[in-house]
């Protein structure tokens, strides 16, 4: 039973839930909570240890080396305080653009720039829930392993196909994969996301939410727009994504 905080293996767990540098260096990760645990066991991932708090752990416990902590520590390392009693550390996997072999008929969401790793991670749960082929994140500081990505995605992230490239990269597999490229630029020329016909391979592409789309997508895309009828002209980030992947799937279920 670890019973302080200063042991070396609860530091190194502290570190990974809050040092996005550290993390990435390490080449692991911390999950905590345990649907999220269960997804990412479930989806292949492999484990290092658990650490386990068994007065507030009620599930199966997982195959592995299992550390058990007092609850006093488990109550300092875990963001959501006493809940669950699971923290697992896995290892990373590479999430490069070139493995990504897309399935017939496509639908892929791209964000430029994602700006909030809670956003990200709601993201990941529409993608998911909708059946998106993949999310793909044009941004070299992305981190999709961070906690808020996670806790937000519920643990969708580990089933989710995700790739972390740059514009240009991007524009030539779109092309080579004879993608339709549709842009979400505030203008004139948008047109209303239901009128698209979403059923082929289909990509949109959403930037951040203060400043939109960069000017780089400017010639490459057909622009669209979601229709509303309030007086307000824009919506949270997570949100529009959820409609327009809600629109893809009801268009290929019709």
């Amino acid at each position: 039973m670890i019973e302080s905080f200063q042991n070396e293996k609860i530091k190194k767990v502290s570190r990974l839930l809050t040092d996005n540098r550290f993390r990435k260096k390490s080449g692991v990760f911390a999950v905590e909570g345990q649907q999220e645990n269960e997804r990412a066991q479930y989806f292949g991932y492999e484990a290092e240890a658990f650490f386990i708090c068994e007065s507030l752990f009620h599930g199966n416990f997982p195959e592995g080396k299992i550390e058990y902590v007092s609850e006093k520590v488990y109550e300092k390392l875990a963001y959501r305080g006493t809940s669950e009693g699971i923290i697992g550390i896995y290892k990373s996997r590479e999430h490069r653009l070139e493995d990504f072999v897309p399935s017939e008929h496509s639908s892929v969401i791209i964000v430029e720039s994602a700006e909030k790793p809670g956003n990200l991670g709601a993201i990941l749960r529409s993608c998911e829930a909708f059946g998106m082929d993949a999310l793909i994140v044009t941004d070299s500081k992305v981190d999709f392993y961070n906690p808020n990505v996670l806790r937000s995605s519920v643990g969708c992230l580990f089933g989710m196909n995700i790739f972390q490239t740059d514009n240009e990269t991007l524009l030539r597999f779109l092309k080579k994969q004879e993608y339709s490229i549709f842009t979400t630029f505030m203008d004139e020329t948008a047109v209303s996301l239901p009128k698209l016909d979403l059923t082929g391979n289909t990509a949109i592409l959403f930037g951040t939410e203060h400043s939109g789309l960069s000017d780089f997508w400017l010639p490459h895309g057909h622009n669209t727009l979601i229709p509303m009828a309030g007086t307000i002209d824009s919506l949270n980030l997570s949100n529009a994504v959820a409609i327009a992947c809600y629109e893809i799937l009801r268009q290929k279920t019709e």
